[in-house]
């Protein structure tokens, strides 16, 4: 006997041979652990000097040191990662929105060009979890989901 996958805009339920179901689930794993690693980093600095990723148009914006600032941005990072595990649709939004946010930071620091790039590909990814959350996460709105 062989299972039945359900496909995208079905009413079925998904079950594991799903590979969209898979690669949701994918997403939202790594979409809840990058934002919370890379803002408790933010504190530490372990993985790079972060205050140096800073324009300094917005450097001069925002009250405080470029530290201070990062130490803002972790905190936004670490509510955006728990936000992708608990609402992925919304938290998928997100990220996104974060990730526009620190590309245009990057386009305007001569020399992050290549960063900018990537973090265009995860805006994307991170659009794809909002957009494949919309099937496999129940309605919020209330009443019932058959």
């Amino acid at each position: 006997m062989t299972a039945r996958v359900s496909p995208i805009g079905s009413s079925g339920p998904a079950i594991p041979a799903d590979t969209a179901y898979r690669a949701y689930l994918l997403l939202r794993a790594v979409f809840t652990a990058a934002p919370v690693l890379f803002g408790i980093d933010k504190f530490t600095g372990l993985l790079a000097d972060w205050p140096a990723y800073l324009a300094p148009w917005i450097d001069s914006l925002v009250p405080g040191t470029a530290r201070q600032a990062m130490y803002g941005v972790g905190v936004i990072e670490i509510v955006a990662g728990i936000a992708v595990a608990l609402a992925p649709r919304f938290g998928g939004l997100l990220v996104a929105a974060w990730l526009a946010g620190i590309i245009v930071n990057l386009l305007t620091v001569p020399g992050f060009y290549d960063v900018a790039l990537r973090d265009f590909g995860l805006l994307a990814a991170a659009v794809a979890l909002a957009l494949l959350a919309s099937r496999y996460e129940p309605s919020r709105r209330g009443g019932s989901s058959s």
